[in-house]
């Protein structure tokens, strides 16, 4: 594609691209020499100046501009397609959690339903045929069929935030299917690293633990979850993006899933000091463990995740100590 060489006025158009993983998906494009317009509306769940920090390293880059806007705003999407001819979208602006999910279930509709949808018909109405959507392990619910499959059945959420998630996934299929979109879903099973959102678990924990603070653990600490690092989601993110054609879904995680006490334990070692623990219930909407079956990633993206936890927690923690982290509150999420 013209775009993807850097000549002419073609972009990538990321959206969120102020997050966690919307700013690495954006150097990482920028860094292969793609052009990136990138649309987030910086959303008050956490703090402006947390994804302002987030865009330190491409403010000022050539190849890069950033759109302050909201992806409900049609005008203002569609406008940014038009101007830019668009290569093509990552779609990665979400209200994301499971737990904030269950307290305000038509907000997230509103921004994960209907907001994809505005995209995607912004993207009909421009003649934008490429889209890479960031789904979510949360699509799987709570079963005991280990690991989760791309032809699992996933008909059954148990939080509003996964329902949303997976209504995505069907409408990026009808607009593949009516219109000939090249579409790819990505189910991403719970990133961290540098940057990671302050409201989830290593980062809150990490925040905690360097202060003295109590842990605030649900259940009886047998939750797992698939740990995945941010660069190895990114090296997926890239090659679904190279390959994308027809309609696509892939699951992106380590395929090596930690109990939250192993996770502590790790957190333990790398920070030097021991973790007090306040015990709480289990809060609705949880599932207990996410694992992802990878293989169909592996043989047809290439996809390799090289990070283990224990690695990747090392270059959190001096991450976080370089930029002294602690910001806003959060917990555990899926």
């Amino acid at each position: 594609m013209e775009g993807e060489g850097g000549r002419g006025r073609m972009r990538v158009l990321v959206t969120g691209a102020a997050g966690f993983i919307g700013s690495h998906v954006c150097e990482r494009l920028v860094g292969e020499g793609l052009r990136v317009a990138g649309l987030d509306n910086f959303d008050a769940f956490y703090g402006r100046e947390v994804k302002e920090a987030n865009l330190a390293g491409l403010r000022g880059k050539e190849g890069f501009r950033l759109v302050e806007g909201d992806i409900r705003d049609r005008a203002c999407v569609e406008g940014i397609l038009r101007e830019e001819a668009s290569a093509g979208v990552i779609h990665l602006a979400a209200k994301a959690g499971v737990r904030g999910s269950v307290a305000d279930p038509l907000g997230y509709e509103e921004v994960n339903v209907r907001g994809t949808l505005v995209l995607l018909e912004a993207m009909r109405q421009t003649g934008v045929k490429r889209l890479l959507f960031a789904s979510s392990s949360s699509v799987y619910g709570s079963r005991r069929k280990l690991p989760f499959s791309e032809r699992d059945s996933v008909d059954n959420p148990v939080s509003p935030y996964a329902a949303t998630k997976k209504a995505g996934e069907l409408l990026c299929h009808t607009y593949h299917y009516l219109y000939g979109m090249d579409v790819t879903c990505l189910r991403l099973f719970t990133v961290y690293g540098p940057r990671q959102r302050p409201d989830l678990a290593i980062h809150k924990f990490v925040r905690l633990m360097e202060a003295g603070q109590a842990l605030p653990v649900y259940g009886d600490g047998s939750m797992a979850r698939d740990f995945t690092y941010i660069d190895d989601i990114v090296d997926g993110m890239m090659s679904a993006w190279r390959e994308c054609r027809g309609y696509q879904l892939y699951n992106l995680g380590e395929s090596r899933p930690y109990r939250l006490t192993n996770l502590i334990a790790e957190l333990e070692r790398v920070l030097g000091r021991r973790a007090e623990i306040e015990r709480l219930p289990a809060p609705p909407g949880e599932v207990r463990q996410t694992f992802a079956d990878i293989r169909r990633a592996v043989t047809k993206l290439g996809y390799s995740p090289r990070v283990r936890l224990p690695e990747g927690l090392e270059r959190f923690v001096v991450w976080y100590r370089q930029t002294e982290g602690g910001r806003s509150a959060g917990g555990w999420a899926g």
